[in-house]
């Protein structure tokens, strides 16, 4: 089976320093595998290098067995019109009714009529468990929750065969962030989506991943099925799993 994803010995660095130092690792199609680590690991650089926004240094990137890393902007819109992404911040556009930010890639990429546009969105929004009454307010009239799940919307409108979640639970509190897990379970299992996710949450981590990978120092020291990441005999993993300040990862604290 080809894999949906494929990463071969992929290495980015800015200046001396670097971020991504030989990542290697293949993602089947409708599976979901979460990429953990601290703050400034390299999990948002390795997102970009797959999604194209930055050029990575060195190695494969492959999207249905078809190389990617080296293909021009200009070129990549065909693979784009495969992503779909939830932004850590939901990034919603402020000046836009929330129908419109759902439908926001179908008006620029499908050429659809507003009206078609603003029907998609609406059942959209549906999936996520938004009402059609939310699809007029805008984003400032919605708490955090509501912002993720316009944006998890947005996301998957197009129908994706790929989608990227950037700390998909970051600023909610601990129920939100919980239903947020669960639409994202139920909606990459319902349209067979593939994703990669990068988060510190390891609570969203267990729920949504099939595998979790450890990014450190540029490397992925651990790879395995969910399950085991409790027990997965790696020291670094273990530290990170259980939060605790005692371990082989040193944090730099300034006294």
């Amino acid at each position: 089976m080809t894999a949906k994803i494929s990463l071969t010995d992929v290495r980015k660095s800015f200046g001396p320093k670097k971020v991504l130092d030989g990542i290697t690792l293949d993602i089947a199609p409708k599976e979901s595998v979460v990429v953990i680590g601290g703050s400034g690991t390299g999990k948002s650089v390795l997102l970009k290098c797959v999604l194209g926004i930055l050029l990575a240094d060195f190695g494969a990137i492959k999207v249905d067995g078809e190389e990617v890393a080296q293909v021009p902007a200009s070129d990549r819109d065909a693979v784009n019109r495969k992503f779909g992404m939830l932004f850590q911040g939901s990034a919603l556009f402020d000046s836009l009714p929330v129908w419109e930010n759902v439908a926001f890639g179908l008006l620029q990429r499908e050429h659809l009529s507003r009206a078609e546009a603003k029907d998609r969105a609406v059942a959209t929004l549906a999936k996520v468990g938004l009402g059609s009454d939310v699809a007029m307010l805008s984003p400032a009239e919605l708490s955090g929750g509501m912002q993720k799940r316009v944006g998890l919307a947005r996301a998957i409108a197009g129908e994706p065969e790929i989608v990227f979640f950037d700390e998909p639970t970051t600023g909610l509190d601990p129920i939100m962030a919980d239903v947020i897990n669960d639409l994202i379970v139920a909606c990459v299992r319902k349209q067979g989506i593939t994703a990669l996710s990068i988060t510190h949450d390891m609570h969203s981590a267990r729920k949504i991943a099939d595998r979790i990978c450890m990014l450190y120092q540029g490397k992925l020291i651990w790879v395995g099925p969910s399950s085991e990441v409790e027990n997965s005999g790696n020291p670094y993993v273990d530290q990170f799993v259980h939060g605790a300040a005692e371990g082989p990862i040193k944090m730099q604290v300034h006294r």
